[in-house]
């Protein structure tokens, strides 16, 4: 695949700077320290769940290892009145909306359906219905414009919203038609689509014979297709099209070309449906290495920020390990809370036969 047809990039693998027409990078050397940070400490975070749940202490774990610049990139472009919709890999886009590692454990340990306080973060938790969140993403969005909370000019409360999903998801019929409302409302909202070349087994080429990103047209939304290793074009894609939505000019679909370098979860065995070649040519453009190799080149890199960062990163994994062991048991009644939002007949008569056995479990 050429990554070079008709697609953003700001620093290509080698860590050369690239010259684009339209996007330029405002990051400074102190921003591009803290983006290459940010991807060193979630990629250890999702070595450390992968290793979790190997040693069965998580039911299940969906790996990021390859899309760390999409997530740390778009994730660092969001201000904090911007308001996420996550699929259930966005582990990178969480940490920049603050969420702490272990409680995004909770979800894949089964001990909470709501792995975190989503008004705080203003991050809705993981989705795993593919594609159900982009028509959620689009109603927030809607209300938000209907609120007068866009194009007002103030940079502290105009709001975007973005959806996040992979190319899998851009074959439902959900993600289509949140393209329809959005483009038809003009709703403050990015579909960020990471492109990781396998919906689970299905190749992209399976699911569209053009680019993903020029279905956007179909729609009447811009289509923006971006090198999603390259976290800096990430970054400039992402802050021109949340600009665009908070401003009132409406939605934008983002089509960032990356590539799973892992399972499609730890349930999931890649070797069966995909060639090593293919790992190995994207392995050559490991979105960490990239900007690593740039940061060193121009001197901004240095060894005691390394060392530093690993401290960091081992400290990191040994807390996930102690904490996760130490995350409690729900109440298991706790299952028949916020199941409506008021009472429930149904509800309430299977909550008392729960209660029963459960006594009855205590008794004997």
């Amino acid at each position: 695949m050429d990554l070079q047809d008709r697609i953003v990039q700001l620093i290509d693998s080698t860590g050369t700077l690239i010259s684009d027409p339209r996007y330029q990078s405002t990051l400074n050397d102190a921003a591009l320290l803290s983006l290459y940070q940010d991807m060193v400490l979630i990629r250890k975070l999702d070595e450390q769940a992968t290793a979790l749940q190997r040693q069965g202490e998580l039911g299940l774990w969906a790996p990021l290892l390859g899309q760390e610049a999409a997530q740390i990139g778009s994730g660092r472009a969001l201000k904090s009145q911007d308001y996420v919709f996550s699929t259930y890999r966005e582990h990178g886009v969480a940490w920049c909306r603050g969420v702490d590692p272990v409680e995004m454990l909770r979800f894949w340990r089964g001990t909470m359906h709501q792995p975190w306080d989503a008004n705080f973060h203003r991050m809705y938790g993981y989705q795993v219905i593919i594609g159900a969140h982009a028509l959620h993403a689009t109603g927030y969005a809607m209300g938000a414009h209907l609120a007068g909370r866009i194009g007002t000019g103030n940079p502290e409360t105009d709001q975007a919203v973005v959806a996040y999903f992979g190319d899998g998801a851009m074959s439902e019929g959900d993600v289509n038609e949140a393209f329809i409302f959005a483009t038809t409302y003009k709703s403050p909202i990015v579909f960020f689509c990471q492109n990781n070349q396998w919906a689970i087994s299905e190749p992209t080429k399976r699911q569209s014979s053009i680019h993903l990103s020029e279905r956007a047209k179909g729609f009447g939304l811009p289509g923006i297709r971006v090198d999603g290793n390259d976290v800096i074009a990430c970054h400039a894609v992402t802050t021109e099209a949340l600009d665009r939505a908070r401003s009132g000019e409406g939605p934008t679909l983002i089509e960032a070309v990356t590539y799973r370098m892992g399972a499609h979860t730890t349930s999931d065995d890649p070797t069966k449906y995909r060639a090593g070649s293919d790992d190995d040519f994207w392995r050559e453009k490991d979105p960490i290495d990239r900007l690593k190799i740039y940061l060193h080149n121009n001197g901004i890199l240095k060894v005691e920020f390394e060392t530093e960062l690993a401290a960091k990163a081992d400290s990191l994994a040994e807390r996930m390990r102690v904490e996760c062991r130490e995350l409690p048991n729900p109440d298991a009644l706790s299952m028949f809370n916020h199941v409506y939002s008021g009472s429930d007949a149904r509800i309430d008569e299977q909550k008392r036969e729960v209660e029963v056995i459960l006594s009855e479990r205590e008794v004997h």
